[in-house]
């Protein structure tokens, strides 16, 4: 007898779906298109995109116990951003959404996909009762292992939404 789909074959499924949104909304987006605002308030792609790679990159490697990406494999120095370190762009104000620039979308899409594979790695890695392991007591209940990674794709899934329509924006404009 085949086993089924486990709750950590649902969430890598889940997480590759990210990348693959990730990819679409980037393909092809060149400095302008990356860093143009609907409005002042407003967040770019590039934003939107750093942002919940970070997020991810965050949350999972605190939940894991591992090493952010964005400071183990450089990524913090080559994006150069005029931000903390550990800044995840939680509560941004439109002042430090412009400060989040970069030069090409291959910047993006190279962070996302380092915080993707270690993201992946990690969900190999579980067994279900795994996912009930208190992760964050700082919450009422506490936060499980199971929780906080949905909450993560649950974030990630919005930011990245957000991305492909301001990407749908600007094509409907060029056109």
């Amino acid at each position: 007898m085949v086993d089924g789909m486990h709750a950590k074959d649902v969430l890598i499924d889940g997480y590759g779906r990210i990348q693959e949104e990730v990819h679409a909304a980037l393909d092809g987006l060149g400095p302008d298109e990356l860093h143009h605002r609907p409005a002042r308030d407003a967040n770019s792609v590039a934003w939107l995109v750093w942002h919940l790679t970070r997020v991810q990159d965050d949350h999972v490697a605190d939940a894991f116990d591992l090493d952010q990406v964005w400071l183990s494999q450089g990524w913090e120095k080559r994006f150069g951003l005029d931000l903390p370190r550990h800044d995840t762009g939680y509560g941004h104000t439109p002042a430090k959404v412009a400060k989040v620039r970069v030069e090409s979308a291959d910047l993006l899409t190279g962070y996302y996909d380092a915080v993707h594979e270690q993201t992946l790695g990690a969900l190999r890695s579980l067994a279900a009762k795994d996912l009930e392991r208190v992760v964050d007591e700082r919450w009422d209940p506490p936060v499980t292992l199971g929780v906080r990674l949905v909450s993560v794709l649950s974030d990630d899934l919005q930011h990245v939404g957000q991305a492909a329509y301001l990407r749908g924006l600007l094509q409907s404009a060029a056109a």
